[in-house]
């Protein structure tokens, strides 16, 4: 996983940027959520119950996919210097365990008073699903 925050400057950021990142939500990310959030529903974490719902196994928190945002906003675009202000999150489709996914913001708006971008946030699997697709409000702090 990159641990380095990606530096830029205000005057750089320019509508249509767009940054990405991948990972596969693996057992140990759902079972480190759990134990963070406290939720520890068996859809999320125990196979046989999750067998006997509509799914036929184990979905992923839908807060866990959002949580990947922060990443998004604080390593990536804007990185350095941002300040999150919000985020919608619309869940579309599950994530499941062992899926890869794509986490991916995209700037569509700059004020230059405010300092602040709006971003289109997306989460698809490898398949091209949407999981889950937002918008994020980010102060930049120049």
């Amino acid at each position: 996983m990159k641990t380095e925050t990606e530096v830029h400057r205000f005057s750089d950021l320019q509508i249509g940027m767009e940054k990405n990142f991948s990972l596969v939500v693996d057992e140990s990310i759902v079972l480190e959520f759990a134990n963070i959030s406290g939720d520890y529903n068996p859809l999320h974490m125990n196979d046989e119950f999750a067998k006997t719902t509509k799914f036929n196994k184990r979905v992923c928190h839908g807060m866990l996919l959002g949580s990947f945002f922060s990443r998004l906003v604080g390593m990536h675009l804007p990185g350095l210097n941002s300040l999150y202000m919000s985020q919608t999150l619309n869940f579309s489709n599950p994530c499941f365990l062992n899926d890869k996914i794509i986490v991916s913001g995209k700037i569509k708006d700059k004020s230059e008073s405010t300092k602040i971008i709006t971003l289109d946030t997306l989460i698809h699997n490898s398949q091209g699903d949407s999981l889950v697709y937002g918008e994020a409000k980010v102060m930049f702090l120049e």
